[in-house]
């Protein structure tokens, strides 16, 4: 019900974006992937638990990656280089469980690591892409997302809601958000280029935010004293002088 009331939002404001919806294989129910296959423009990408049916049809291309793990190893001796941690193939076949209405495209990575085998399984509605884009480009994007979420999480605390109220502790979580609207913005624009380019939160904070400085306020300026032996008084330098082209918001006068 989340999943079609967020599609429905979505839709609203763009109605002819292809939406892709991937997920972990606890996504993969009947119910989800018979919604989304009735949906125009939008397809969807989920991790699939392996069973006695997927493992028999990923036995061969499973042999052919232990085969070539074998080989990569023995070659990587015989130079006299470290042997790689693992060797992987791609295979895909249609595949329909009981509780699934049509057939549906399976992608499997065969895997082969020192420690043993590693077959993963993707359940897909998208035809174009090969298996290896499938896995790799698309389902595995989704780590993307996740650090995302941790971000907002660990570093602009949206897990703190100790309040006793639920409004209250919805403006909690609301603040959290829109620190790091701010945050993506200060990253990918004015630090755009820089060695905080990629930086989490947390690092933006603790490079650019906890520096020892003194204030001096005057008439008509604020100044900032930074130690003399400040490392990021050059980054602060171009923060700021970025920032100050910024025009100020008007003012409601209604």
């Amino acid at each position: 019900m989340i999943v079609v009331r967020l599609l429905s939002y979505l839709r609203r404001h763009w109605p002819h974006t292809h939406i892709l919806v991937r997920g972990d294989s606890h996504f993969a129910t009947p119910e989800l992937i018979e919604v989304l296959a009735h949906r125009r423009w939008t397809d969807f990408v989920f991790g699939l638990a392996g069973n006695a049916v997927l493992l028999r049809q990923a036995a061969l291309p499973i042999a052919e990656a232990r085969r070539l793990h074998h080989q990569r190893v023995a070659l990587a001796q015989a130079h006299g280089q470290a042997p790689p941690t693992s060797s992987r193939l791609y295979d895909e076949f249609v595949y329909a469980a009981r509780s699934w209405a049509p057939p549906w495209r399976v992608v499997l990575k065969a895997e082969v690591m020192s420690a043993g085998d590693n077959p993963r399984f993707v359940v897909t509605s998208l035809e174009a892409p090969t298996p290896q884009m499938l896995y790799e480009d698309l389902y595995c994007a989704r780590g993307n997302c996740e650090n995302d979420i941790k971000a907002v999480k660990c570093d602009l605390h949206s897990d703190r809601t100790s309040a006793t109220t639920f409004l209250a502790n919805a403006l909690r979580f609301l603040l959290s958000c829109a620190a790091y609207v701010l945050h993506h913005a200060l990253r990918t624009q004015t630090l755009h280029q820089t060695a905080l380019a990629q930086a989490q939160p947390s690092t933006v904070i603790l490079t650019l935010f906890k520096v020892a400085t003194q204030v001096k306020q005057s008439k008509d300026r604020i100044l900032l004293h930074l130690p003399s032996s400040c490392p990021v008084k050059a980054l602060l330098h171009r923060v700021t002088a970025l920032l100050s082209l910024v025009p100020l918001p008007g003012v409601n006068t209604s």
